[in-house]
């Protein structure tokens, strides 16, 4: 299986998700910031790929993964209340923090049934067993 079947979706240039994501880098440009997306590593270690997520802040309870028609797809989504009140219950300081991240990649040649994953210190790692190809069997053929 080539590497390149495990790239993101979305990444083509003529694409409206493309247009609304060089609006927002546009928008957000100074603060660093990225909304949509999430840093991924996929390295290939011979029998299968193993898939690093960065996703701080997050509890696994807020992580779901979904197989789709050869698609795997990675969504975290995360609501954070901070209220400060005075002795009279008025605000000093309220701030709401939403965050909503989801990337899908193609996982065409992979075992699906045997995917395993697991999250620990911010970091969602997926081993994604590949498909061993079926060789056919060799055989001699009798000539008439």
């Amino acid at each position: 299986m080539a590497m390149y079947t495990m790239v993101p979706f979305g990444r083509r240039s003529d694409s409206l998700v493309s247009l609304f994501d060089q609006m927002e880098r546009s928008f957000w440009k100074d603060t660093g910031t990225s909304f949509s997306s999430f840093p991924t590593d996929i390295r290939d270690e011979g029998d299968k790929f193993t898939l690093s997520a960065e996703l701080p802040g997050f509890h696994k309870e807020d992580i779901h993964l979904s197989l789709d028609g050869g698609v795997l797809t990675i969504s975290a989504q995360h609501e954070e209340n901070n209220e400060q009140k005075d002795e009279k219950g008025s605000y000093l300081c309220r701030e709401r923090h939403y965050g909503s991240y989801q990337r899908s990649f193609s996982i065409s040649g992979i075992q699906e049934n045997a995917i395993s994953a697991s999250y620990e210190n911010g970091v969602l790692k997926l081993t994604l067993p590949k498909e061993t190809p079926v060789v056919p069997a060799a055989r001699q053929i009798n000539i008439q």
